[in-house]
């Protein structure tokens, strides 16, 4: 039995927009902003140069909370624990040929077989 593929376009949530509008604001290099959803809740960002070269900080933040949770303080939100990763892009999008040759720099491949 063949398993049937969607691919889930990840959008940035209305919770998210306004960070992203703020690195957006702070960083003039940057085209995109990555964002990496971690299974815990909490929320790392940052922005992207046309080279896929990091444009910002990294911003780690969880909704609602005063800090990020004690696991992520401990392993500084490990890659091992992505539930969700998409880069938002700033308009205008470079053309899709790029965007993907920059996702694949920053977040890398999530092929599944």
């Amino acid at each position: 039995m063949k398993e049937k593929k969607t691919k889930k376009i990840l959008q940035a949530e209305k919770r998210e927009q306004a960070m992203i509008e703020g690195i957006i604001e702070g960083s003039p290099d940057g085209i995109g902003i990555v964002v990496v959803r971690l299974e815990c809740g909490c929320r790392k960002m940052a922005a992207v140069s046309k080279d896929g070269d990091p444009a910002s900080e990294i911003i780690m933040y969880r909704d609602q909370a005063e800090s990020i949770c004690e696991k992520c303080k401990e392993d500084n939100g490990s890659f091992m624990r992505t539930k969700e990763s998409f880069i938002h892009w700033v308009e205008p999008a470079p053309s899709e040929e790029k965007q993907k040759e920059i996702s694949l720099k920053v977040i890398g491949s999530t092929t599944s077989h």
